[in-house]
């Protein structure tokens, strides 16, 4: 089964997943390159309900890979990716406390996060919060990513 990274956006994922697998599947790289647009722009054209059932149909066949898969960090917003999710035997969801990630986003000028720039950061924190069940609940492994460098990570992935 596929070893499938989940957590906010900040939290390591591509990171993570480019360490365990340097041929690792992003998944918003992989829609992105289905959709033939930016997800930003899908968004505003399409809405959020057409991509995440592009995000689910994805999800669904690369769940039965034997790959590294990080996710988007809005995966966990639907019913149908959680239930794929949950039902895979190493979907890692890589904590963090909100102002670790926070911070690293604040500081990333390679990556560009429409959510983050639009948003306050009380209204980036209620996001935060209001995912943070979701990522739980999905996980089968939990590994708290805050103030462990990467290959601490990678090492307790196993």
């Amino acid at each position: 089964m596929a070893k499938i990274l989940i957590g906010f956006m900040g939290s390591g994922k591509s990171t993570i997943a480019r360490l365990l697998d340097e041929n690792f599947i992003d998944m918003d790289a992989m829609i992105t390159q289905k959709i033939g647009m930016p997800i930003a722009d899908f968004f505003a054209e399409k809405g959020e309900a057409a991509f995440r059932k592009i995000e689910a149909e994805t999800l669904a066949e690369l769940a039965h890979s034997n790959r590294v898969i990080a996710t988007g960090g809005g995966v966990v917003t639907s019913p149908a990716n959680r239930e794929i999710l949950a039902g895979n035997p190493e979907t890692i969801y890589l904590k963090a406390d909100f102002d670790t990630l926070y911070r690293r986003i604040s500081e990333d000028q390679a990556n560009v996060r429409p959510l983050f720039v639009n948003n306050s950061k009380e209204d980036f924190k209620a996001i935060f919060d209001g995912r943070q069940a979701l990522y739980e609940d999905a996980a089968t492994i939990i590994i708290d990513v805050t103030n462990k460098t990467p290959q601490e990570i990678v090492e307790e992935i196993g």
